[in-house]
This record gives structure tokens, C-alpha cells and sequence, in this order.
């Protein structure tokens, strides 16, 4: 079968194949409800069935602790189909996989007529590779209204990925509602105009843009992406990335260096030299939104940036100069490192994870008080955990650095799953961004490097290697059509990179295999909306002829 990500173990077996029909009927195992309903409403609108739990159950859910919480069996013959789960997020997947045996027609919103509705009969026994299987979307840079989120995280729960880290804040915009600072959206929401592809090009569109969610909004997205098993991490990118905050509130900003007061919300892209200060007022401010934070999203994890901090106005302040003196630091990579500390702590004691960029292992990454917890490698919110994590884009070195020293990790090398570099080598790609990473690449993307298996440490340091992310940064995507051209087909492959079982060596994948297994996904991508890069290149109407981008002419390492 078709399937993507590939399930670890199928079966096809020698008996016809099931037809679902108007008085096909779910029967509900105990603790399986809201799986149940989840099953009738997204089956029920594409088939046009009412799926009654009061009819003849030839559709089965139930659960079994002896397998894990993801993990799943999907069993169907001509008598009906039975779903088991670990767990609810077990039974979802198998959710997604029954809808795959259907059919494309599986995945839209409506019935087609003259559908016939066949499972064939198989036993799919599945779990995931990885517990944390991610993609981040970028808010900030671009404003993706919350219809076109909620969209997304259907493409995610399609796809079996379970984390959607969701970058709120950055220098360009602000995007959750504080209600204890309401500037932050009043002011840092909304920029005077864009600049239009890469910096060296001088355009600008002369647009206003923005846009925030209301912390209900928050809350329903929470909610949706938990019905879809999927939990949504927020980041407080700080304390560099954050001239939007310091629009809104320049007491934020190193007053003693720059006239904050004259900074609006950035329009360019880039690394602003705008950084927060290191005052107590400051750390209390930012508690101030944490706590907030902490309201709205139940994750483990909060993620608080910490990446491409310029360390310019420290150095030239009086009061980062005296901070750094009254606390007995080195210099201004101990500062930063003090501060993404304090975070560390204060997150600890509410029950929660901080997680940050590699940078945040310059200067020293603490380690919180309480004892390491056991880790359970199937969920990513397993519980808290005694030291911060890192997620690892600047290539394998900070993810490899970060495991040998006990912390967990989560790989994201920019190399090789940031999603928004472009896709071919040709003139016709969208402004074309970084590296060439076409979909073969990403179906090759091995996320433990041999720094990492090759140590005698009986798979230690590796197993600190929690999960996977793809990145989407939307400098260059403003609208949820270009964050469809740049994410897929290559999320796909990325799910299964992350879901399957596949050979470590890279090599010694099958591509042929998945290519195959691609076109016919192609189909379900067509019937859920998606409108990715076709494989024989850009539309006319995903171009963007005349917008400098910034290739990288390299193979990365």
C-alpha cells in the first residue's frame, strides 16, 4: 500500500475487502470517545454516513495498555475494521491510516458522489520512531490568520506529526495577546510595510501588516491541536529578536545606549541589533507575560529563543556592564546565559521545560534543581525534566554537544530541514532561499549523526535525541499558499523520516520506493486543499519572478 509515513509492519491478507456503507456503525470501547467522535465527524463528512454508535459496530475502537501510548494495530476484513490504541494519540494515528486505505476522497470535507468506500483487509501493526515529531511555523514574520492555523494543523495530524512550535514573537511582530501589556499587541502587532525578498534588493511593498490571537483564539488552537494529538509549544523568542516588544514597551530596550523611544516595529528581515535589557524590571516583565504563556498552553515545553543575541548594546551599557560586574560573569555570553538561567528556574518550579536554540549553550546552560526524570521517549510531554533543552539548527554540532552533556535535544539542522530553502536550483523557484533541498534530500535527512551512534556509551548521549522538527520561517511566504508551495511534498517525507523505521544510513533508503508511494500521495494532498510544489516545478502563480532571494550555491555538510 501507499501508505506515508510507512507503517513498520503491514500485512496484506487473502480475504476481501470491507465496504463501508450508510448503516456502517462505530462501536465505542471504554476510555475511546473522543477518538469515536473525532472518527464520525472526519470520516462522517467525507462519506456523508452518520458512523451511529447505536448501529451494527462493524468499525471498532478499543485501547490495550500493552502497547505504547502512540502505537497502534489497524485489522480489516470483509466482517468490519477494528482500531486499537495504546492510547488516544494510538488511535488517532490509526485514524489517519484508515483514512489513507480509503481512499483521497477520505480526506476532503464533502462527499463525492458515486464513492465506493473499500478497506482492504491488512494488519498494520505501528509506532512512532520518534516522540517528538515537529514542525515550526512562523507567526511573526507573516501573520497566518487562525482559519488557515487550524488548516495547518490538520496537514500535521494527516501527516502523524505531533508538535506544532508556534514562533509568536520576533523583532517583526508580535503575535499573542498579554492582557497585563496590552501595547504589545496594540503597538507590536502591526509594522508600517515589508521588505519584499532579500535584503540587498532595497524593495519594500509600503503595506501595513499584522495581526495577533486573542488568547481565546490560543486556547481553541490548544484545543484543536489536542483533538489531533498534537500539542502546540509557544516561543517568547528573547532576549534578542525582540524589537517588537521593545516598540511597545522601551523601558525594555538598553535606554542607556539607544533612544528606544524613536524604535517602531522592524520592517526588514534579518538579525536586529535591538535586545532586551538585563534589569530586574525587565526579568519581572517578562515573568509578567510567562505567566500568561503558562495559562493558555499546557505543554511541558516553552520554548524562549535565545538565538542570534547581538551582544553590541551590553557591551557599550553601563548598566549590562555593572550587571555583569555585580554577578561575578565572565562577559556578555555569561550574561545571556544567566539570563535564559533564570528562565530555566522559573519554569522549573511551575512544572515546566524551557527549550531554546543551540546558542543557549554559549556561556553555560544551567541544570534546575530537580532530579532528572525518567524519560519516556513516546511522548513529548512525558513529565518535567531536570535540565533545559536545546534545539539544534545551526547544523548536528549543538544537538551533539547538548547530548553528550545529558541535555535532551531536538534535531533541526538548518542544512537540512528548514523548509524554507528552496526546493531546485532553477530560476523559476519562489525566491529562492538557502540551500537546495529537494525532496530525495529530505527523505535522506538521518537525524542521529555518527558523532552521536558511534560513542560507547551504550546509546547514553543518543537517547537524548528526543525528537525532530521542520522549520518554516516566513520571511519569503506571506500567505498560507506559499507556506503550502514550501512545506510539502518535503513534510512528507519529513513524517516519515520522524514516524518509520528507515535504514540509518541514508544511502541505503528506498527512495524509488517512497517516490512512488509520493505520487500517489499527491492525490491526498490535492483532496485536503494543499497546494504543494509539483514535481515537474512551480505553477505560474507560485513564482515570483523579479524578487531577489539569497541562494546558497553549496552542498551543506
Amino acid at each position: 500500500m501507499d501508505l506515508i509515513p510507512a507503517p513498520r509492519r503491514f500485512r496484506a491478507l487473502p480475504e476481501p475487502t470491507f465496504t463501508l456503507g450508510p448503516d456502517t456503525g462505530v462501536r465505542v470501547g471504554p476510555g475511546t470517545g473522543r477518538a469515536a467522535r473525532r472518527l464520525r465527524a472526519e470520516l462522517g463528512a467525507a462519506t456523508g454516513f452518520d458512523l451511529d454508535p447505536a448501529a451494527d459496530g462493524r468499525i471498532e475502537l478499543a485501547l490495550d495498555p500493552a502497547l505504547g501510548a502512540e502505537a497502534y494495530r489497524l485489522e480489516s476484513g470483509p466482517d468490519g475494521i477494528r482500531l486499537t490504541g495504546g492510547a488516544e494519540a494510538g488511535l488517532g494515528h490509526a485514524l489517519q491510516t484508515l483514512r489513507q486505505l480509503l481512499g483521497p476522497a477520505a480526506l476532503r470535507r464533502a462527499p463525492l458522489p458515486g464513492t465506493r468506500w473499500e478497506v482492504p483487509a491488512v494488519r498494520i501493526e505501528d509506532a512512532p520512531r520518534f516522540g517528538w515529531r515537529g514542525a515550526l511555523l512562523d507567526v511573526s514574520r507573516h501573520f497566518l490568520p487562525k482559519a488557515d492555523l487550524l488548516r495547518f494543523l490538520d496537514q500535521l495530524a494527516a501527516h502523524k506529526l505531533n508538535v506544532l512550535h508556534l514562533h509568536l514573537t520576533d523583532d517583526q511582530g508580535w503575535r499573542i495577546e498579554i492582557r497585563r501589556h496590552p501595547r504589545l499587541t496594540e503597538v507590536g502587532a502591526w509594522r508600517e510595510r515589508s521588505m519584499v525578498g532579500f535584503r540587498a534588493a532595497d524593495r519594500r511593498d509600503d503595506r501595513p501588516h499584522g495581526g495577533y490571537y486573542t488568547q481565546d483564539d490560543l486556547r481553541e488552537i490548544v484545543a484543536y491541536a489536542a483533538e489531533r494529538q498534537i500539542t502546540v509549544v509557544p516561543e517568547i523568542d528573547l532576549p534578542g529578536h525582540a524589537q517588537a516588544a521593545i516598540a511597545a514597551y522601551p523601558e525594555l530596550g538598553n535606554t542607556d545606549v539607544v533612544d528606544t523611544a524613536a524604535l517602531g516595529v522592524w520592517t526588514d528581515w534579518g538579525v536586529n541589533p535591538n535586545v532586551l535589557n538585563v534589569s530586574d524590571a525587565t526579568l519581572r516583565f517578562v515573568e509578567e507575560v510567562l505567566e500568561e504563556v503558562l495559562e493558555i498552553f499546557p505543554s511541558t515545553f516553552v520554548h524562549l529563543g535565545g538565538d542570534e543575541c547581538p551582544k553590541d548594546q551590553w557591551k557599550a551599557s553601563p548598566a549590562a556592564q555593572a550587571r555583569i560586574k555585580e554577578l561575578g560573569l565572565a562577559d556578555e555570553d555569561e550574561l545571556q546565559s544567566w539570563f535564559i538561567r533564570h528562565f530555566d528556574r522559573w519554569l522549573a518550579e511551575r512544572g515546566r521545560r524551557l527549550i531554546g536554540w543551540d546558542e543557549i549553550l554559549e556561556g553555560g546552560l544551567a541544570i534546575a534543581a530537580e532530579p532528572k526524570a525518567a524519560p519516556d521517549r513516546e511522548q513529548p510531554e512525558a513529565g518535567p525534566r531536570s535540565r533545559a533543552a536545546v534545539s539544534s539548527w545551526r547544523g548536528y554540532a549543538g544537538g551533539v554537544a547538548a547530548a553528550k552533556a545529558g541535555h535532551d535535544v531536538v534535531m533541526c539542522p538548518e542544512q537540512h530541514v528548514y523548509l524554507d530553502h528552496r526546493q531546485a536550483a532553477g530560476e523559476d523557484e519562489p525566491i529562492p532561499v538557502g540551500y537546495v533541498r529537494t525532496l530525495e534530500d529530505v527523505y535522506r535527512f538521518e537525524p542521529l549523526p555518527p558523532e552521536l551512534t558511534a560513542l560507547d556509551d551504550g546509546g547514553a548521549a543518543a537517547a537524548h535525541v528526543i525528537g525532530v522538527q521542520a522549520n518554516l520561517w516566513t520571511e519569503f511566504m506571506d500567505d498560507a499558499r506559499d507556506i503550502d508551495y514550501r512545506a510539502f511534498p518535503r513534510l512528507a517525507a519529513f513524517a516519515e523520516v520522524a514516524w518509520s523505521d528507515l535504514p540509518r544510513d541514508p544511502a541505503a533508503r528506498d527512495w524509488a520506493g517512497f517516490e512512488r508511494r509520493a505520487a500517489a500521495h499527491y492525490a491526498r494532498l490535492d483532496a485536503l486543499g494543499v497546494e504543494y510544489r509539483h514535481p515537474a516545478g512551480p505553477r505560474p502563480w507560485q513564482r515570483r519572478p523579479g524578487v531577489l532571494g539569497r541562494p546558497i550555491d553549496a552542498r551543506p555538510e
